[in-house]
């Protein structure tokens, strides 16, 4: 019956080959945030190997169009696996329909047909050491691991829904990412979801079964081992997360700053469970402050009378700079540390900005042809100059990150003192309730466990949490809950392997599947010459 099914797949011309090779992509997007039917890709991955078994190549043709069928099917899967997995993009645009309303199929369709590409490098990469048996699988999974890895910084870069995030939707299975890394995940994760393809040719099928077994194994196996020996004690204060849920256009709108603020406020001040203590430090989401502060004392002071002695606040803020002259004040993304005493005393900027949202690539040209970003700030927002440790009190430093920061796990290199926790504030009330803001929280709990440390997300409308070095939910708000999270931070944890030596695992992985690659293509070769 699969060798039936294959064939046909194999076979197929024309739209039919482009349509199925869109709906296997788009399935594959099940396997993502908030879905995590991981399954799915145990369909989607061996019907693309038969997809890309079917791209016959014109024998007499150059070798770039040799590979343009198996490219174009790779494509087409990518494209269908970005529609589904990011169409929620669009939803951002709605906030400010009148101005931006026109740019939504840009958004839904454009972006993903651009993403798509690097799934077309990686279909023609992996066609162009294309074997019979196990060596295709292996190919495919090498050429998918380049083409993630190429993924997170060309262009700035955009790793969102990384393939490697299947393998990886609770805690147990994420534990492998602090020896492999997500880099070597998106290779390895390719190469099990694809082996069932073997079943239509039963070539090379024991080898790949063991293999893929010997993988599962020691991901789930290593999994519940870390978990099992994990033990945490709550070495840092009391944490709160204000999670208010405030509309985003009702963020633009002038009159209602105050009650925005006040609203935080109030919920900065409300009393701790019966019999709990009240927190140390309290957080507020991206871009919280409706004022500059540094212009607007008054509201330094009622932040000053709302905090206890002792307590401190971490705010996401616009933060000006005034260079004098003739030129712009510039404008970043910032996380002020607030005293007691109402004083600004630490400040840490967005480094990793967001293109078309926060600031505009090609500005001279694109700004002359009516464009802008979404959040128009005047000339955009500008990168902080290099990621900071934020020294919220004597004894608890913090790594922050800034909305889509948390997406960059090879971005995490800070300057400063050792970090105690990871503090994530965002701003997903731009999507609303779709699948973006579980995607989001989901990566930024990777990075909890690749760091071994634990993450305090604070998010306007969700999901805010607290989460532990190994990735488990301590306390978490609902999307589009109103209320706070008090909690205690737990310390970090000591991992196995060093930032350094994790990508290094990523390179031994690609080149030990690429060898492997190699003998199989030549095995085919010397059988067939």
């Amino acid at each position: 019956m699969i060798q039936r099914l294959a064939g046909k797949i194999i076979l197929l011309w024309g739209w039919k080959r482009v349509a199925l090779a869109f709906l296997m992509g788009a399935l594959a997007s099940f396997a993502l945030p908030p879905y995590d039917f991981f399954a799915v890709c145990f369909i989607s991955f061996p019907v693309l190997v038969w997809l890309i078994d079917g791209a016959v190549d014109n024998a007499g043709a150059g070798p770039i169009r040799r590979l343009l069928p198996a490219a174009m099917i790779g494509w087409w899967f990518g494209f269908g696996y970005f529609v589904f997995g990011l169409w929620w993009i669009g939803n951002a645009l709605l906030v400010d329909a009148a101005h931006f309303a026109w740019a939504i199929p840009l958004a839904i369709l454009g972006l993903p047909a651009v993403l798509a590409f690097f799934y077309a490098f990686a279909a023609a990469l992996a066609r162009l050491f294309w074997s019979e048996g196990l060596g295709r699988i292996l190919s495919l999974a090498f050429a998918f691991g380049v083409a993630e890895w190429l993924r997170s910084f060309v262009l700035t870069g955009f790793p969102w829904n990384a393939i490697g995030y299947a393998a990886m939707p609770v805690p147990v299975l994420m534990q492998s990412s602090v020896i492999v890394g997500l880099l070597a995940m998106n290779a390895l994760a390719v190469l099990v979801f694809s082996v069932p393809a073997l079943l239509a040719s039963r070539r090379d099928i024991k080898t790949g079964v063991v293999l893929a077994l010997i993988l599962i194994c020691a991901h789930v196996g290593y999994g519940f081992y870390r978990l099992k020996m994990a033990t945490l004690v709550a070495k840092g204060p009391i944490v709160r997360i204000v999670q208010p849920s405030i509309a985003q256009d009702l963020k633009f709108d002038a009159g209602a700053r105050r009650d925005i603020f006040d609203k935080y406020l109030a919920m900065s001040d409300q009393a701790p469970k019966a019999g709990a203590a009240k927190p140390g430090v309290i957080v507020w989401p991206e871009t919280a402050v409706p004022y500059i502060l540094t212009k607007t004392p008054d509201a330094l002071q009622a932040i000053a009378d709302t905090l206890e002695e002792g307590q401190v606040l971490l705010a996401g803020a616009i933060r000006m700079e005034e260079p004098g002259g003739s030129q712009q004040p510039l404008y970043y993304n910032t996380i002020y540390t607030i005293n007691d005493a109402g004083e600004i005393v630490g400040a840490a900027d967005k480094v990793h900005l967001v293109p078309f949202g926060e600031y505009l690539p090609l500005e001279g040209i694109l700004r002359n042809l009516g464009l802008s970003e979404v959040v128009e700030m005047p000339g955009g927002f500008t990168a902080g100059a290099s990621r900071q440790s934020l020294q919220v009190n004597d004894s608890f430093v913090a790594l922050p990150l800034i909305c889509y920061e948390a997406i960059f796990p090879a971005e995490l290199g800070y300057q400063g003192a050792p970090a105690d926790a990871i503090i994530n504030v965002t701003n997903d009330a731009w999507y609303g309730d779709t699948p973006g803001p579980y995607q989001h929280f989901r990566q930024a709990q990777l990075r909890a466990v690749e760091q071994g440390l634990p993450l305090v997300r604070a998010a306007n409308n969700g999901l805010s949490a607290v989460v532990d070095p190994y990735g488990r939910i301590i306390d978490a708000l609902a999307l589009d809950a109103v209320g706070v999270v008090d909690a205690a931070l737990p310390g970090k944890v000591q991992l196995p392997l060093s930032e350094a030596l994790r990508r290094l695992q990523f390179l031994i992985v690609l080149c030990a599947i690429f060898a492997a690659v190699l003998a199989y293509f030549y095995r085919d070769r010397r059988r067939l010459g």
